[in-house]
């Protein structure tokens, strides 16, 4: 039987799952189920599908039903604890949707609040509130204002914290540190994860952040940086991070430019059979891709 997880546990590591697709586009299954099974062994605590990094708006609902069933499977048992995204920008949608992922036995959901044709604060709150008050199971409820446009202010974000004492924040705003400090001020019994590709790790740890939820090409460097943390290591954490930083900042100057770069990772580390992504995405140059050859030999990433 699976564990069962608090708001309080969904911390550490927790990339985001990318989405193997064949060289004609359609979902690859069998590197979709190995990329699983290399994340259950890297050390991290956890893995969520149906991310930014997903590709999720490239999936339709079929894709969507079939490839959460085989998340929740595959990593039936495993050390990972198991989140899905729930994206759908109507209320009652999204309400069935994360239903739906709780009955099928993930572990948690992550939560983007809709942000097409500029909904009310009041509606936005009101999506919110009616996922969390559908499921009993840890809710991250996302903040990306840079890829949704949308503003939530922190004392708006506390009084979600207040009232869900199973929510959880993943902040992602850039740069998300006086955001969190200052989300913190006004619910310090919050659980903070940070995304953004890690790019702020140890500034949001030091912050009071639980975790990090970067993409899934080479969480072994994640683990890594919040193991040195968590032992106390700071130089060696802070040492790791700086050399990660240049390859990560260049590469999340646009979301789909590092959707690509760490496809690419993971296929030439030979996790999935392609680097396809579903278009319109990005062309990675020769120069990216003498960075990724540089970044799989520095960090030994086989």
């Amino acid at each position: 039987m699976n564990k069962i997880y608090t708001a309080t546990e969904i911390v550490g590591v927790n990339p985001i799952v990318a989405m193997p697709f064949t060289p004609s586009g359609e979902t690859d299954e069998h590197s979709f189920v190995r990329l699983l099974e290399h994340l259950a062994a890297t050390g991290a605590n956890g893995a969520t599908l149906f991310g930014i990094a997903s590709e999720f708006p490239k999936l339709d609902d079929s894709e969507r039903q079939r490839l959460a069933q085989m998340f929740v499977s595959t990593l039936a048992g495993s050390p990972l604890y198991r989140a899905m995204s729930v994206t759908d920008h109507s209320t009652e949608l999204a309400v069935k949707r994360a239903k739906y992922y709780q009955q099928l036995g993930t572990d948690a959901l992550m939560l983007l609040p809709p942000f097409f044709l500029s909904p009310s604060p009041q509606a936005i709150q009101q999506h919110i509130f009616a996922v969390l008050e559908a499921v009993d199971i840890p809710v991250m409820v996302q903040y990306a204002p840079g890829e949704t446009g949308l503003p939530i202010t922190p004392d708006q974000l506390a009084a979600v914290a207040a009232r869900y004492p199973h929510a959880v924040f993943k902040i992602e705003c850039n740069p998300p540190v006086d955001y969190t400090r200052e989300f913190l001020r006004h619910a310090p019994q919050a659980s903070v994860l940070n995304g953004y590709a890690g790019l702020y790790i140890l500034e949001m740890l030091a912050a009071g952040g639980k975790g990090v939820m970067p993409g899934c090409s080479f969480s072994e460097v994640y683990v890594q940086i919040y193991r040195h943390w968590q032992r106390g290591e700071q130089r060696q954490a802070q040492a790791l991070h700086q050399r990660l930083l240049p390859y990560i900042q260049r590469w999340m100057s646009h979301c789909e430019y590092i959707i690509q770069a760490e496809k690419t990772v993971l296929y030439q580390r030979g996790i999935i059979a392609s680097d396809y992504c579903r278009h319109p995405g990005w062309t990675l140059s020769a120069e990216d891709k003498a960075a990724i050859a540089r970044l799989t030999e520095e960090f030994h990433l086989s």
